[in-house]
C-alpha cells in the first residue's frame, strides 16, 4: 500500500462535500436483500451476492453496473467475473444495474482520487471497500467514463463478486454434502465431489449460496489460471444491436401510455434566457398540444417528433443580451493569447517546476520556440440527446441514455423539488456518448416538460440543437519553449497553455529524459459549457507535446523514433511499446514514393499508446492510409474488444485532427449539422493494425481513451515529414486542403 498522501486526504474529503472521512473502518454487507427485487425477481432466479444471479437453468447473469455505449463494458466486465467464479461461458448473460445507491462504483474513486489505495492489502481491502462505497453513495458516483470499467470495477469488483461467489456455492455444497470444501470442483458451472461422485449445477445451489458469508478477499487466479481473461470472446450485447431487439434511449415507450414528444429550442449564446416567444401560427399547427416557454428554454409539444419540431420551426423567439453576444474565434484566441502574453515566461499556476527551465534553455545550444491551437470540439454522438419523462405530483420516472444516473436523478429531483427516493431513472443502451452523456441537462429538460404538461412526453433534441448547446472539448492555446544541447538533447521546457480540465497530469512529460522542465496553466475565461470529450485534456495535450517533441527531433537533426527512444531510456514500458510500433510499420524502411510516416505516442488513463500514420496527398488533400497501434495496458482482458477500442480512438481523433471544429461568431456557435460539423467517412478511414504487450495483469489500463491521444500528432508529424509544412493548429484541413 503505498502512504496516505495530500492528494489522497483531499480526494476524500472533496468526494464527501468537504467532510474528511478517513481511517474508519466501515465493512459493507451484502445487501441481497435490499437490491433482490429490482435484479432478481423472476422465477427461478437467485442472488448469490449483490453482483451475481444464478438461475434454475444454471444461467449466471453478471449485474453490472456500467452502461453499454459501444465500448464492450458488459462483455468485458461478465467475462472477469465469470472466469473467477468458473462459469460455463455459454451460459453467462449480463443485466444492466439499477440505478440504485447499492450499485455506485467505488472503486473510481480509488483509481482517480486516491490511488494509494488501490493496492492494499487483503486486511485493509474491507476497510477501503467499505469507506469508499460510502463516499461513492455520497457523490451519486455510479459513473461510467475514464476508460475505468475493466480496471476499476472489473479489477476491484467484479473479479471479487466472482471467486466469492464461486466460494460460497463450494461452501453451500460442502455443508449439504457433508464433505470437506477443499475436496469440491468447481468447473464450467458444476460442483464436483469426486470422492463420491456427487455432481450439481450452481443453479442447484445458488439458493443455499446466498446465505452464506461473502468473503471480502476471495483468493483471485494467477495470470497462469486464466481461463476467460485474455480471451477474444465475442460481445454480449452484439445480437441484440444485429437484430435490431436492443433498446436505446430513443426506444423507450411507457406500457399503457401515449407519449406525446418535445422539440425544444436554446438560447444561441449561453448565459441568455428567452425574452419572448412568439407562436400563434405554430399552436394552430396539426398535432399541437403546447408551447412552452420555460426561460431558458422553449418547448413545443406535439403528438409526434415530426409535428413537434415543424412547429418549432414556427415558433419566433428573442433572447436576453449577453457580455459575450458580440464575441468570435479571432476574438476568443485574442483573449487566449494575451492570457499567455500576461504570464509570461513564468506566470500562470505552475503544474509542475523541476530545475531552472528558464535559465538552462538561455544556456542552451539551440533555442526551439512554437504555439499550437486547438478548436472547440463537439461529442456528435449519433444518438441525439433524448429522455422520456413521466412527471406527477409526488413523483417521477424517467428512461434515457446516461453516463451518471444517480446524478442524473439528484438533478431531476432538484429541478421538480421531489426527494431522491422519489425519481427513479431507466438506463437503456447509448448510442455514443464519448462523454456528452456525463451531463444531466437532457433529462431535466424532459422531467421539467412532463411536469408543466402533466402527461408522459419523449423529448428530443435535433441535431442542431445537440451541435449547437453541447458541452465541448474547449478550445486551447499552448506555447513552448526548449533549449537543446550540443548533441540534440533537450536540456530545458518550458510549456504554458489557457485550459485545464481532466484528468491530472496530462500535460506532464515525465515519461522523457528532461531535466529542466516548466508547465504552467495560464486560465483563459470560456463562455461555452465544456466538457469531458473522449480523453479529455489527452485530446489536445497529446497533439501539442508530441507535435513539439517532434520539432525537437528536427532541430537536433535526428530520426523523430530514434530521437523519442533515446529520451525514454528511463522508461522501459514507454520505450517497449515505441519499438514495437516502429517495429510492426516497419519504420526505418523507405516509405513508397508520395507517402510519409510520422510517429507518436501518449499515455493516457494508465495506458500507454504509440502510433504511426502513414499519411500520402491526394491532388494535395493528405489522405490517411495506414496506422500501426501498439499498447501496454498491463494486461488486455478481451483483446478483440480491446483493438475495436484502439480503431474506434483512432477514427474519432482522425475526425477531429482532419476535419472537426466548432467556431463562433457572435458569441453562438456557427456549425449546426454534418454539412458543417464532418466527421471522418466511412471511404476515409484506415487500415488499423493493433497489437499489445501484456506485462502487469494487477495494475491494468484503460482501453476506451488512449487510442485517441497519439493519431493526431502522428499525422501531423507525417504530413511534417512528406510535405516541410508543420501543422500546428487543428483542425488539419483547414489549413491543408
Amino acid at each position: 500500500m503505498g502512504k496516505w498522501t495530500r492528494r489522497g486526504f483531499i480526494g476524500a474529503g472533496v468526494l464527501t462535500g468537504g467532510a474528511l472521512v478517513v481511517g474508519v473502518a466501515v465493512r459493507p454487507d451484502n445487501p441481497i436483500g435490499e437490491v433482490r427485487e429490482d435484479v432478481a425477481s423472476g422465477p427461478g432466479e437467485q442472488l448469490v451476492n449483490a453482483w451475481v444471479k444464478v438461475d434454475k437453468d444454471n444461467t449466471v447473469t453478471a449485474i453490472v453496473p456500467h452502461c453499454e455505449m459501444g465500448q464492450g463494458a458488459h462483455t468485458a466486465l461478465a467475462q472477469m467475473l465469470a472466469d473467477e467464479m468458473d462459469a460455463d461461458w455459454s451460459k453467462v448473460a449480463v443485466m444492466q444495474a439499477p440505478a440504485d445507491g447499492f450499485y455506485v462504483v467505488p472503486d473510481t474513486a480509488r483509481e482517480f482520487v486516491a490511488k494509494w489505495s488501490v493496492d492494499a492489502p487483503n486486511w485493509l481491502e474491507p476497510t477501503y471497500n467499505g469507506l469508499f462505497t460510502k463516499v461513492a453513495r455520497l457523490a451519486d458516483a455510479m459513473i461510467t467514463g475514464g476508460s475505468s470499467s475493466v480496471r476499476t470495477t472489473g479489477q476491484h469488483t467484479m473479479r471479487i463478486a466472482g471467486a466469492a461467489a464461486r466460494h460460497m456455492l463450494v461452501a453451500a455444497a460442502a455443508d449439504e454434502w457433508n464433505v470437506p470444501a477443499s475436496e469440491i470442483v468447481a468447473s464450467n458451472s458444476l460442483l464436483t465431489h469426486q470422492p463420491s461422485g456427487k455432481t450439481a449445477t450452481y443453479g442447484d445451489f445458488a439458493e443455499a449460496a446466498s446465505k452464506q458469508h461473502m468473503p471480502q478477499t476471495p483468493p483471485l487466479k494467477d495470470v497462469s489460471q486464466y481461463k476467460l481473461m485474455g480471451r477474444p470472446l465475442q460481445r454480449l450485447d452484439i445480437p441484440a444491436k444485429v437484430n435490431g431487439s436492443a433498446k436505446f434511449g430513443i426506444d423507450a415507450q411507457i406500457a399503457g401510455q401515449a407519449l406525446k414528444y418535445a422539440a425544444i429550442r436554446q438560447p444561441p449564446v449561453p448565459g441568455a434566457k428567452i425574452a419572448s416567444v412568439s407562436s400563434a401560427d405554430a399552436e394552430k399547427m396539426a398535432g399541437v398540444h403546447k408551447v412552452l416557454n420555460l426561460d431558458d428554454f422553449v418547448a413545443v409539444v406535439a403528438d409526434s417528433y415530426w409535428q413537434a419540431q415543424q412547429a418549432l420551426n414556427a415558433v419566433e423567439t428573442t433572447y436576453s443580451k449577453t457580455d459575450d453576444d458580440g464575441l468570435d474565434s479571432a476574438g476568443l484566441y485574442a483573449r487566449f493569447s494575451k492570457t499567455l502574453d500576461d504570464a509570461g515566461d513564468s506566470g500562470g499556476k505552475s503544474l509542475r517546476d523541476d530545475g531552472d527551465a528558464n535559465d538552462a534553455f538561455a544556456k542552451a545550444s539551440k533555442k526551439v520556440t512554437a504555439e499550437y491551437r486547438v478548436p472547440f470540439l463537439a461529442h456528435a454522438a449519433m444518438e441525439p440527446m433524448n429522455c422520456t419523462a413521466w412527471a406527477q405530483s409526488d413523483k417521477c420516472e424517467v428512461w434515457t441514455s446516461t453516463q451518471v444516473p444517480l446524478m442524473a436523478r439528484t438533478a431531476i429531483a432538484k429541478a421538480l423539488d421531489l426527494s431522491k427516493e422519489d425519481v427513479i431513472v431507466n438506463q437503456l443502451y447509448l448510442g455514443g456518448a464519448f462523454g456528452r452523456r456525463l451531463e444531466s441537462d437532457y433529462p431535466v429538460q424532459a422531467a421539467r416538460v412532463s411536469k408543466a404538461i402533466g402527461a408522459p412526453v419523449k423529448l428530443i433534441w435535433s441535431r442542431e440543437e445537440d451541435t449547437q448547446h453541447d458541452f465541448y472539448r474547449p478550445a486551447d492555446i499552448s506555447r513552448f519553449s526548449a533549449g537543446i544541447d550540443a548533441a540534440g538533447k533537450p536540456v530545458s521546457w518550458n510549456n504554458a497553455f489557457t485550459q485545464l480540465n481532466d484528468p491530472p497530469g496530462s500535460w506532464d512529460v515525465a515519461h522523457y529524459d528532461i531535466p529542466n522542465v516548466l508547465v504552467r496553466h495560464a486560465k483563459a475565461g470560456l463562455h461555452l459549457r465544456f466538457g469531458s470529450l473522449r480523453s479529455v485534456d489527452h485530446s489536445q495535450q497529446g497533439f501539442f507535446i508530441e507535435s513539439f517533441i517532434d520539432e525537437l527531433a528536427h532541430a537536433a537533426g535526428q530520426d523523430p523514433f530514434e530521437y523519442r527512444r533515446t529520451l525514454l531510456a528511463k522508461s522501459p514500458r514507454h520505450k517497449a511499446v515505441l519499438e514495437r510500433v516502429a517495429q510492426m510499420a516497419g519504420w526505418g524502411t523507405a516509405p513508397a514514393k508520395g507517402t510519409a510516416r510520422g510517429i507518436a505516442l501518449v499515455p493516457s488513463f494508465g495506458t500507454i499508446v504509440a502510433e504511426v500514420a502513414q499519411v500520402t496527398l491526394e491532388n494535395g488533400v493528405p489522405r490517411v492510409t495506414n496506422v500501426w497501434c501498439c499498447a501496454d495496458a498491463g494486461y488486455v482482458m478481451n483483446p478483440d474488444g480491446f483493438a475495436a477500442q484502439m480503431e474506434g480512438g483512432i477514427n474519432y481523433g482522425l475526425s477531429a485532427a482532419l476535419h472537426s471544429q466548432v467556431t463562433l461568431k457572435d458569441g453562438a456557435v456557427e456549425q449546426a449539422n454534418f454539412d458543417t460539423f464532418p466527421v471522418l467517412r466511412m471511404n476515409e478511414a484506415p487500415d488499423i493494425a493493433v497489437d499489445f504487450i501484456n506485462g502487469n495483469s494487477r495494475v491494468l489500463g484503460g482501453a476506451g481513451e488512449p487510442g485517441l491521444p497519439p493519431i493526431a500528432p502522428a499525422v501531423t508529424n507525417a504530413i511534417f515529414a512528406l510535405t516541410g509544412k508543420r501543422i500546428r493548429e487543428l483542425p488539419i484541413l483547414a489549413h491543408l486542403a
